[in-house]
């Protein structure tokens, strides 16, 4: 059965190597490009602290460090989990 809690960001790193351009032409290297990011997020669940990162798409907003975003996780295994 899966719950649900709330839990914290506090990580994003930015994806460097993985680079999309949105644009037929560029003037730079960087012109237009846009890049996907890793999001770790710290949960609890009876006491015990857990991590979970997630990868966000490029072009998709991404939660700012200290943001609460909701966990669903396995009541079995709390260590299963999905940033929702």
């Amino acid at each position: 059965m899966d719950r649900v809690t709330s839990g914290t960001v506090i990580k994003i790193s930015k994806q460097w190597w993985l680079k999309i351009n949105t644009k037929p032409v560029r003037m730079h290297a960087l012109d237009g490009a846009i890049f996907p990011h890793i999001i770790k997020v710290q949960y609890v669940v009876d006491g015990r602290i857990y991590c979970k990162r997630k990868w966000i798409r490029a072009g998709c907003p991404v939660p700012p460090i200290g943001k609460a975003v909701e966990v669903r996780y396995r009541e079995d295994r709390p260590q299963w989990a999905k940033v929702l």
